[in-house]
């Protein structure tokens, strides 16, 4: 497992290779969450899993499950708050202290270019007025994917890529229905990892 160094300190990311046998990984109060047996599911799903039992270790905490809820949000141990992903071969999760953070999303993707037409479904008009290479890199999605689901923990609303305008510059995400900005953090290497977070919550 790789440590990715966060801007803020206390936020803990890693990232792995999704490995054959990693679907053997999850508890059974997990696996009864992810619905039909899908090998390649359990598989992403157990790797996530992995890695955050291995940064809650690192906090103190003995290995747990970490299930879902009916709307997909992990569950975490009482105090802490976190996010997981994965795409087709690497995995990633992020865990904070909750009397540090308020809420955090975490996502990752491969770090190839984005299809033209998927840029002018993400992008807001505003936001394809940036550099069309700045464009084709993923920074947009994994930033706006990393909001919705720092977005769900506290709001518990479902978000539209219209609905969140990112500042690549400033590195914050503004959800305008909810007049709520999430500092940002983007990571690139091989993969592209992108953060968002609140150190509070206002107006829930």
């Amino acid at each position: 497992m790789e440590i990715i160094p966060s801007d803020q300190l206390n936020i803990l990311i890693g990232i792995r290779p999704i490995e054959n046998g990693d679907q053997t990984a999850s508890f059974s109060s997990e696996v009864a969450a992810l619905g039909p047996p899908v090998t390649k599911v359990r598989r992403q799903s157990g790797a996530a899993r992995i890695i955050a039992r291995t940064l809650l270790g690192q906090m103190g905490f003995p290995p747990t499950p970490i299930a879902k809820t009916r709307s997909g949000v992990p569950t975490w141990p009482a105090g802490i708050v976190g996010s997981l992903a994965h795409h087709n071969t690497v995995a990633a999760a992020a865990i904070v202290e909750k009397k540090r953070i308020a809420t955090l999303g975490i996502d990752i993707e491969p770090n190839d270019p984005l299809p033209k037409d998927l840029i002018e479904l993400i992008a807001t008009p505003r936001e394809r007025m940036y550099d069309l290479r700045l464009l084709q890199k993923r920074n947009l999605i994994v930033l706006k994917e990393a909001v919705y689901k720092a977005y769900f923990q506290i709001y518990n609303k479902f978000l539209e890529f219209q609905d969140v305008e990112i500042d690549m510059y400033a590195r914050l995400g503004h959800v305008t229905k909810s007049n709520c900005t999430f500092p940002l953090e983007i990571h690139n290497s091989k993969n592209v990892i992108g953060l968002a977070y609140l150190e509070s919550c206002v107006d829930v």
